[in-house]
């Protein structure tokens, strides 16, 4: 008898073990992204990118749709969390009660283990490995797939938030949380889901997630941005998606008050959206499963492994063969023996993939070159031997009293600055409602609605067959915001940084936070804001100086091989500085010659600079398209060129023989506003509010200053010139269209040159004393020099949006020097 107590005993302390294992299995599996006990069960079934795989088993065994699947699944671990819960804990508690000591022991260990082992199902199920490098890439990081997305870097929606640097204390940030604040901020994640879910459930969704490359807010009506006021309701929230079904794209806005579809737009023209991580992961994935370029890599006895390769787009040229297909290009480098892999290019082949076939469908092998070697091409400090230059002492700008400026959400503050930012797929960053405060009166007077950059163009001046398409349209391409990666404290951004996060979207739909995607500093670099002293002949003692302390906004886009630096640069003054900044790796080509002399010989051209032996850094422009809705105090305004005149002074009237006068011309038509910079015909471009004026009598105004640029030399012909026609000027204005933001057109990839700011302003629009945009390019020709190799030192380019007329006087002359007893004291610590 006393046998069969212990077996029942021994029965019933199993049944209670088997309870708490349930009990801790239930609640540390949903304790990851996207997984739950189902997710076990669901990692047996064929792969669907387009959801979960727990929704996959759900929907594929039961006749329901996904989005009632997401809620299924949700309903069930939470009744089976609460009914496990309770049985569990009880039998917890019965067991230890009644258990001894060594009993209680044995069921910890198993405990433990029990936690163990599931954290490594897990961590099976969830962590691809890099084994496989011809196995397409997927978004998600499934047990099916075998590289995670290189591109992506997605990461947890769970981050350590705010104020980056030494004795900066950080704070956990749920992103599921957020809620907006203000009718421009970005989609909160919360809002991204629901989108999902409302495109799921639509006709779209068809055989599963339609594939997306852009989810953004519809903007509300400009008129109710600028009517709303803090404490109000927000307009209605509407989201922005562009996807692709069926090989269709489809321009959806969705309604976030009732989830529904509000409009569904089929596009129809030329032209295709800008290219997910899911499609550059997929072209660069295929080379690695087609036997030509295999045998091509034994040919030349290179370990594919050792192979990297770039999705490359390829614009447009007429080809009849490439019309109505999304396609791209695809070239390789080896990367063996070092991290610059750019300057091993394996030069001579080219592939076209269709990237709704997903398959190569050309392989042109254009010439046979040598692979350059990787001597010298490394950039990294751990692979640098001496002798090393000789280290400057830190700088650091300390402000133990913290920073000037406030950040309530994407509302900042700052000085007399008030703006909002925020991150963007497509642009990087996008400043909007910038307004200054005006010194005598208090007020906040507007002056810039929107400001970003629309587009870029980077055509390369090589026409051989591996080279003629790269003609690069980064931000409508491949999106400038989507290559903008995280910003390094203390070297990407000074120590008084603060980052702010940008929520993006993945292929599936699934929204992912892209962490410290700008930073926000204030610049202090002994620069001086205004000063006079008074020299001794008017024996007068003037001395008054003050510092120039500024704002900055800042990403950096790391578009494959060029890192573009983007600032936007506020001044106590009212100024606005804006400044482009390239630097990263050149693209090259190889060659067979080892000196330029080599090349000489054979009276060769080889379209750019020799960097180094068999390396050739070809020759190539950039420009940079900012859409800069200027509101001077008031949407109303007009485009003013004050045109600087030489005039012949009359004989005999003065010894002078000649000054220059200013003639005063008001755009009428968007034809009168198109303007080609010129040395010899100078002029200031102002945006003039005619309604406003100072006190005097000037009509307020800003005027673009223009840094210096460069202008495109290709012929208007040109397929690449005809798809970026706005650089044809370098200034444009254009009424205000909220549906004409993008200089080269919504869709880039592939497009024909037809829905381009240039075609806009054929219809010559009446322009005066209107809602206006002025558009504005930044140019760089860029001559590849010796010092460009291995990795490029940075140049800038920039422009200004200055005051003029606008305050009654300098707005900064009632302002403080610095003192001694003003700034901290610092001593060197033993």
């Amino acid at each position: 008898e006393e046998e069969e107590e212990e077996e029942d005993d021994g029965g019933l302390q199993s049944l209670r073990l088997l309870c708490c294992l349930a009990l801790l299995s239930i609640w540390v599996a949903p304790a990851h992204a996207d997984c739950s006990p189902l997710l076990l069960l669901a990692t047996s079934l064929p792969p669907c990118f387009s959801a979960p795989p727990e929704l996959c088993f759900l929907s594929n065994w039961l006749p329901i749709s996904v989005p009632f699947a997401a809620l299924l699944n949700r309903i069930w671990v939470l009744l089976a969390s609460a009914l496990l819960g309770s049985v569990g804990l009880s039998a917890c508690s019965i067991s230890i009660s009644i258990m001894n000591a060594s009993a209680c022991v044995r069921l910890v260990l198993a405990f433990a283990s029990a936690a163990l082992l599931v954290f490594l199902a897990q961590m099976w199920v969830r962590t691809p490995a890099f084994s496989s490098l011809s196995a397409l890439a997927c978004s998600r990081p499934y047990s099916w797939c075998h590289v995670r997305s290189s591109f992506s870097g997605r990461r947890s929606l769970e981050r350590e938030g705010g104020f980056i640097g030494l004795n900066r204390r950080q704070t956990k940030r749920k992103y599921e949380l957020d809620a907006p604040s203000h009718p421009l901020d970005p989609l909160t994640v919360s809002e991204m889901d629901q989108v999902r879910l409302v495109l799921l459930n639509s006709s779209l969704a068809g055989n599963g997630m339609p594939s997306v490359h852009a989810l953004v807010l519809q903007e509300p009506d400009k008129k109710d941005v600028k009517a709303w006021k803090v404490g109000n309701p927000l307009p209605p929230r509407k989201a922005l998606s562009i996807v692709m079904v069926n090989e269709e794209v489809h321009k959806v806005v969705v309604d976030l008050a009732s989830s529904t579809v509000e409009s569904d737009v089929v596009h129809r023209g030329a032209g295709k959206p800008s290219l997910n991580f899911y499609d550059m992961n997929t072209a660069t994935a295929l080379p690695f499963t087609y036997p030509l370029f295999l045998e091509s890599l034994e040919q030349l006895n290179i370990d594919k492994k050792d192979v990297i390769c770039l999705p490359l787009t390829l614009g447009w040229y007429g080809i009849p063969e490439e019309e109505g297909k999304r396609l791209i290009k695809v070239q390789c480098y080896y990367g063996h023996g070092t991290a610059n892999f750019y300057m091993r290019p394996i030069e001579g082949i080219t592939m076209v993939v269709d990237l709704d076939l997903k398959k190569v469908i050309r392989y042109i092998k254009h010439g046979e070159y040598p692979i350059p070697k990787a001597e010298g091409t490394d950039f990294r400090l751990s692979v640098q031997k001496p002798p090393f230059l000789e280290p400057l002492k830190p700088i650091s700008i300390e402000q133990p009293e913290g920073p000037s400026f406030t950040v309530n959400g994407h509302k900042v503050k700052w000085g007399n600055w008030e703006f909002h930012v925020k991150p963007d797929y497509r642009s990087g960053i996008v400043i909007s409602e910038a307004s200054v405060r005006d010194p005598d009166t208090g007020f906040m007077r507007s002056v810039l609605y929107k400001g970003f950059a629309s587009e870029l163009f980077v055509p390369y001046m090589d026409p051989t067959e591996g080279w003629y398409f790269k003609t690069y349209m980064d931000a409508g391409e491949y999106g400038f915001g989507l290559e903008c990666m995280p910003l390094e404290p203390l070297n990407d951004c000074p120590r008084n940084a603060y980052y702010m996060d940008g929520t993006l979207v993945d292929v599936d739909g699934k929204p992912y936070v892209r962490s410290n995607m700008l930073c926000i500093f204030e610049r202090y670099a002994g620069d001086v804001a205004w000063r006079h002293t008074e020299s001794p002949i008017a024996d007068i003692e003037v001395r008054e100086v003050r510092p120039k302390v500024t704002l900055v906004i800042r990403v950096i886009a790391s578009v494959a091989n060029y890192d573009y630096i983007l600032d936007w640069e506020f001044q106590t003054d009212g100024l606005i500085h804006v400044q482009v900044g390239m630097t990263g790796i050149l693209m090259v080509k190889s060659s067979q010659y080892k000196n330029v002399d080599e090349a000489n010989e054979q009276n060769e051209y080889l379209y750019g600079t020799m960097l180094a032996e068999q390396t050739i850094g070809v020759i190539h422009d950039h420009f940079i398209t900012f859409y800069l809705d200027l509101d001077v105090d008031g949407p109303d305004n007009s485009f003013v060129q004050n045109k600087m005149r030489r005039k012949d002074v009359p004989p005999g009237a003065s010894p002078r023989k000649s000054y220059w006068e200013v003639v005063r011309e008001v755009a009428q038509s968007e034809d009168e506003a198109k303007i080609q910079l010129s040395l010899t015909k100078p002029s200031e471009f102002l945006v003039v509010n005619p309604e406003k004026k100072t006190k005097v009598g000037n009509p307020v105004s800003y005027k673009l200053v223009p840094g210096t640029t460069a202008a495109s030399l290709l012929s208007l012909d040109d397929p690449p010139q005809m798809r970026a026609a706005f650089t044809n000027n370098q200034v444009w204005v254009t009424p205000y269209n909220p549906e004409h933001e993008y200089a080269g057109g919504l869709y880039v990839s592939q497009s024909h040159g037809d829905d381009t700011l240039s075609v806009w302003t054929n219809r010559n629009l009446p322009i005066e004393n209107r809602d206006i945009v002025l558009w504005y390019t930044v140019g760089f020709h860029h001559i590849p020099c010796q010092e460009d190799f291995p990795v490029m030192p940075t140049v800038t380019e920039s422009f200004q949006l200055k005051p003029t007329n606008f305050f009654e006087h300098n707005p900064i002359v009632k302002t403080f020097p610095n003192y001694e007893g003003d700034l901290p004291q610092c001593t060197m610590s033993a």
